[in-house]
């Protein structure tokens, strides 16, 4: 059960704290994006709902914590990637107002994303362990 829990708080991060965070003037509906930057941004975030949805639904309903692990694992390790790559494309996790959402030092989405993957080893070596001693 602890397993199920470890992975369901890494997509609350990805499926339903981000989008909280990104739907406002700091991101969606900041007027200074380009319009074709909002609808890629709106396109990620409804993505991740999505396969938040999902790998939920893979948890707690079909006992699949391996895929839904899996899953947390590409969306996100998929930020990660971009923000260790952000220097090459002129990426940054600065908010228009120019400051940086931090925690104990540390870029608040690297932090959290880093925690669900975390999160997400975690869960599956506990219910390999259960699985074992079973």
């Amino acid at each position: 059960m602890l397993a199920k829990w470890l992975v369901s708080i890494g997509i609350v991060f990805y499926a339903v704290v981000v989008p909280i965070f990104e739907l406002n003037d700091s991101h969606v509906f900041n007027p200074s994006w380009q319009a074709h930057a909002r609808l890629h941004e709106v396109w990620q975030l409804a993505t991740n709902c999505a396969i938040g949805a999902f790998s939920f639904w893979l948890v707690w309903f079909r006992a699949n914590l391996h895929l839904s692990s899996l899953m947390t694992v590409f969306v996100t390790g998929g930020f990660l990637v971009a923000y260790v790559l952000r220097g090459a494309y002129g990426g940054s996790m600065q908010l228009s107002d120019g400051s940086e959402k931090m925690v104990l030092g540390i870029n608040l989405g690297s932090f959290a994303y880093s925690l669900a993957i975390i999160l997400a080893l975690l869960a599956l070596y506990l219910d390999r362990s259960s699985r074992v001693r079973t």
